[in-house]
């Protein structure tokens, strides 16, 4: 894959909407501990997370520019939720600790789970919810009542 300095290198990349681009970055990069890594205008920003990206877009109708369509972009609205970011951390605790004391609403602390993780899971100014992930163990698939689909 052609490497481009204006694109995150990782495969996949939540793009997320906020009423306030600016300010999610800020709120996000404080509370989360992301990384601002490209700004483009006041209406998107990308931001680095270990090894992946995410992308925040403004509040707006319609996709395209050569073809627009009514399609509206907007943030979640309360008691609506059609997806969550999933970031995997090297410390559960710690990354916890500090989104709570920075004003992240913790809805899940931070608990063991037989598939060898460790997660908590929170939402952000916005309503976007975002579970972080700890790998505190190997597991198979099969030992905690889940199935391999594919040999990596």
């Amino acid at each position: 894959m052609l490497q481009n300095r204006s694109m995150p290198r990782c495969t996949v990349i939540p793009v997320l909407v906020y009423e306030s681009v600016a300010g999610a970055s800020e709120w996000l990069c404080e509370a989360f501990g992301f990384t601002e890594r490209l700004r483009a205008g006041t209406h998107r920003v990308q931001l680095s997370v270990g090894d992946g990206a995410v992308i925040l877009t403004e509040q707006r109708v319609g996709q395209g520019f050569a073809s627009p369509d009514s399609a509206e972009f907007r943030p979640p609205h309360q008691g609506e939720l059609s997806h969550s970011v999933l970031v995997r951390v090297e410390d559960a605790n710690r990354h916890h600790e500090r989104a709570r004391q920075r004003g992240a609403r913790i809805l899940q602390p931070p608990a063991d789970y037989p598939y060898g993780e460790r997660q908590y899971s929170a939402e952000d100014l916005a309503g976007h919810r975002w579970s972080f992930s700890q790998s505190i163990a190997d597991v198979a698939p099969e030992d905690w009542g889940g199935a391999s689909s594919t040999s990596e």
